[in-house]
């Protein structure tokens, strides 16, 4: 599988607390066969008293894992550290078993860490048949505070950019920047309306979205015991999401993890107007009718088009 497939499969992104002693064997049973992709979580999700019983529990899942599945039939599996030195320890004390990753969460990134980070990368990388990915959390204080924001985003992009073919994608701590401003949506918000949220999502995707895929941060509601209206305010979500330019978006239950993929498939009319616009056949014209009176542009919607088709590829056409 190349990189551009690699980024966009990522898709619905399931965060589990390493912690956790039963992973590989879930995996193994077919439990997570709806999961494109899963994270071993030693960051947020784990009280530091407990690490290194977490990291024990990561050794041994797997270990576990590399003794009784091929990667090509497990999910994408990254693990997500804590810091540039705690990368260093986790990647050396796999070992061989660090050959079933996909690749590495890299949190709190930013021009504090990121050249320590990008050092660390490129010796993962260094003679090894298979890359090791990376995915940057962008999420700090830096990041979040208007006054130092866009000098932030410029050196992180620069930063990045020097180790380009290993990031799949860039990813926004959405709780983190909530966190930050002492700010929670209620059961029937979405992040968007969360204003100074809001405006470093936009303000990430601006920088970073034309040359890398991006993808939206978690929505915390899995169930609420009496109905399933938790359901309409992650479609809701994970489509505004997708309006605004976001692939893929953190799971934090598998229950996220269909709904997620639901939205990420292509409407029919999107589907059809791409494939106008990708295979413009009109010598003169550069502006048709669509489908449901819109109109179709060939020198304007192009990149949108190619979006479209590789949703589709993916994760398919809505019925």
């Amino acid at each position: 599988m190349t990189k551009e497939e690699l980024e966009y499969k990522v898709g619905a992104l399931l965060y589990t607390p390493a912690l956790y002693p039963n992973i590989a064997e879930k995996i193994h049973d077919g439990q997570f066969r709806r999961v494109n992709s899963l994270a071993f979580c030693l960051e947020d999700s784990i009280q530091d008293a407990s690490l290194d019983k977490a990291e024990r529990a990561l050794l041994h899942s797997l270990r576990t894992l590399n003794l009784t599945i091929c990667k090509q039939d497990a999910p994408l599996l990254f693990v997500r550290i804590r810091n540039p030195l705690h990368l260093k320890h986790i990647h050396a004390a796999l070992g061989q078993d660090a050959r079933l990753l996909t690749g590495y969460i890299l949190p709190k990134f930013d021009e504090t860490n990121a050249d320590d980070y990008v050092r660390l990368v490129h010796e993962m990388n260094a003679g090894v048949d298979e890359p090791f990915f990376v995915m940057p959390i962008l999420e700090t204080t830096r990041v979040a505070y208007v006054e130092t924001r866009h000098d932030a985003l410029k050196a992180i992009k620069r930063s990045i950019d020097g180790i380009r073919e290993y990031v799949l994608n860039i990813r926004c701590g959405g709780n983190d920047f909530c966190n930050i401003f002492g700010v929670r949506r209620s059961f029937n918000q979405t992040i968007y309306e969360i204003g100074v949220v809001r405006d470093i999502l936009v303000d990430i995707l601006n920088y970073f979205s034309r040359s890398y895929v991006v993808s939206a941060p978690v929505c915390e509601f899995f169930e609420d015991g009496v109905s399933d209206a938790w359901k309409e305010i992650l479609r809701k979500e994970t489509r505004l999401d997708r309006l605004n330019g976001f692939v893929g978006k953190t799971a934090i239950h598998p229950s996220q993890v269909p709904v997620i993929a639901e939205c990420m498939k292509v409407p029919k009319a999107d589907y059809a107007d791409a494939l106008q616009i990708n295979h413009w056949n009109d010598p003169e014209l550069g502006v048709s009718r669509g489908e449901n009176g819109r109109m179709n542009e060939a020198k304007v919607h192009g990149a949108w088009a190619r979006k479209v088709l590789r949703f589709a590829e993916i994760y398919g056409i809505e019925e």
